[in-house]
């Protein structure tokens, strides 16, 4: 990636790949970069309600395809898959983290979210999750790394293969290098979105 690029240029060309190249791998310390970006990424009161799983195990890979329908040649082919998992439920966000916030952060839980309930709360924390999202495939563009943000995955099976205790899969990103054929690459399909008018209002 160009180091001159312009956030706006990254945005503009990036977009969501549908075939990898399979034999191009990410190099290590750009992983290493990719983990320590997303450590701090942004969330309310700084709950940090996630874990961030990178899988470059091709065993692994191939057990996590067979539970990701359409998304199975991209998790098999990526270099890496990256499983965003949030805490199974309030108590365990409660018991592993509440009590390494600040003491104001915890009096705000306690006393604006723990009462609207449970249903309420993971709705909160998955929230967080996909705060993370966006700023992870922000990344990855901007190191020259294409992404595939998938939702299309059977989250029990993930956790089956992962059985990371304690918390329970909500999406993953497939991540690597485009194959020269992938026909979504924007010089093949070109990017649409909605023109300005349609989705910002300035007031």
């Amino acid at each position: 990636m160009d180091p001159n690029m312009c956030f706006l240029d990254i945005a503009q060309s990036r977009y969501t790949t549908k075939k990898y190249n399979s034999t191009k791998k990410i190099d290590n310390n750009i992983i290493e970069q990719l983990k320590e970006i997303i450590r701090l990424s942004p969330s309310s009161i700084n709950s940090q309600p996630w874990k961030f799983t990178f899988v470059e195990n091709e065993k692994v890979k191939n057990q996590l395809s067979e539970f990701s329908h359409y998304n199975s040649s991209k998790v098999k082919d990526a270099s890496h898959v990256v499983v965003f998992s949030v805490f199974k439920d309030a108590e365990a966000f409660e018991n592993m983290r509440l009590s390494q916030l600040s003491e104001g952060t915890s009096a705000y839980y306690n006393r604006v979210l723990k009462p609207k309930g449970d249903d309420h709360i993971m709705n909160w924390l998955t929230s967080q999750v996909y705060l993370s999202l966006g700023f992870f495939l922000s990344a990855t563009a901007s190191l020259g790394i294409d992404s595939t943000p998938m939702e299309g995955i059977e989250q029990s099976g993930y956790d089956t293969v992962l059985q990371d205790e304690g918390y329970k899969t909500l999406f993953a990103v497939a991540i690597g290098y485009r194959d020269d054929e992938d026909i979504n690459q924007p010089n093949s399909t070109p990017k649409f979105r909605l023109e300005q008018d349609l989705v910002i209002r300035s007031i």
